[in-house]
């Protein structure tokens, strides 16, 4: 039987998979805005593969971390600059040497540096990296908030302690919860 707190299995499933979407959505985005950059670089300047490619993730990097903040993690506790944003450049920046080292080694190591192959690269870098960037930003970076009890449930507690001839409310049921409650007045008049 699952706890209030922690949800059912299922529950847990869905929001993982709305999370999933979430991310892949502003990943997306980041994708194209990652490739498009890139491309752009390559064919109006000079500037060799890895280089272009480092420029175009940055760039990528940036709008994905306000897709994040302000759509996929909206919802998770906010640490401000003192600890959110350094975390998420420190691990953008591996996702970065994770991406741009898979075109690195494709174009120097492999010598495949013609538009097609590097295109192909970028993606798989890109697709490597978001692994773990996902593991990390979900992890350590946007954390979820706990998970708040309804309300309901808390007054109930207070007023079971409250009502309980001993002060103690462990195991009372709703039977004895009124009960202590209708002699409460008669223990305060003794």
């Amino acid at each position: 039987m699952s706890t209030p707190q922690q949800g059912s299995a299922l529950e847990r499933v869905r929001g993982l998979a709305r999370e999933v979407a979430k991310f892949g959505a502003v990943g997306g985005v980041g994708v194209l805005v990652n490739l498009g950059v890139f491309n752009l670089i390559r064919h109006t300047t000079d500037l060799q593969v890895v280089r272009a490619s480092v420029i175009a993730t940055v760039v990528a990097i940036i709008t994905n971390y306000l897709g994040f903040r302000y759509f996929t993690y909206r919802d998770r506790a906010r640490t401000g600059g003192s600890r959110e944003l350094p975390l998420f450049v420190a691990f953008s920046v591996i996702g970065l040497v994770i991406e741009n080292g898979v075109l690195y080694t494709a174009t120097y190591g492999f010598g495949w540096d013609g538009p097609l192959a590097t295109n192909v690269f970028k993606f798989i870098g890109i697709g490597t990296a978001t692994v773990f960037r996902f593991w990390s930003y979900r992890t350590w970076v946007f954390k979820a908030l706990p998970e708040q009890r309804p309300e309901s449930m808390e007054v109930a507690e207070v007023a079971a302690v409250v009502s309980s001839p001993r002060g103690g409310a462990a195991g009372t049921t709703a039977a004895a919860d009124a009960t202590g409650a209708a002699r409460a007045p008669e223990h305060a008049a003794k």
